[in-house]
């Protein structure tokens, strides 16, 4: 893993995608659990790119702001930058944007975890 590293996602915004959807508000809008879901999952790709195949991180702190919205219909992107890593502590800058612009930005943080422990631990 290397600081700095960066990875970008897109997607449309699909009615699945909308604060009605997700019952955040009413609007059929991009909705924010569905940018900060975006937005773990580029930092979840960056990170297992680096991982063995015994290894995955899972997420335990988002810190966001969403600060435009976002029609039906537009692409959206997140990227995730590695910024920090506190052994297995993993902090990545997060931002959120659309053909217009920046609509959300923030950090999170994901811990590398063995799968299986992590599941037997949960049983």
């Amino acid at each position: 893993m290397e600081i700095g590293k960066k990875l970008i996602i897109e997607k449309l915004v699909k009615e699945s995608d909308t604060a009605a959807y997700y019952g955040s508000g009413f609007l059929h809008v991009f909705a924010t659990p569905a940018m900060i879901a975006l937005m773990e999952q580029s930092a979840h790709l960056l990170a297992k790119f680096s991982l063995t195949d015994t290894q995955d991180t899972v997420g335990i702190e988002v810190n966001v702001k969403h600060t435009r919205a976002t029609p039906l219909g537009a692409k959206v992107y997140a990227e995730a930058e590695l910024v920090a890593i506190d052994g297995k502590k993993l902090t990545f800058k997060v931002k959120a944007f659309d053909d217009s612009g920046s609509i959300g930005e923030g950090t999170h943080i994901r811990y590398i975890i063995n799968p299986s422990k992590y599941m037997d631990r949960l049983s």
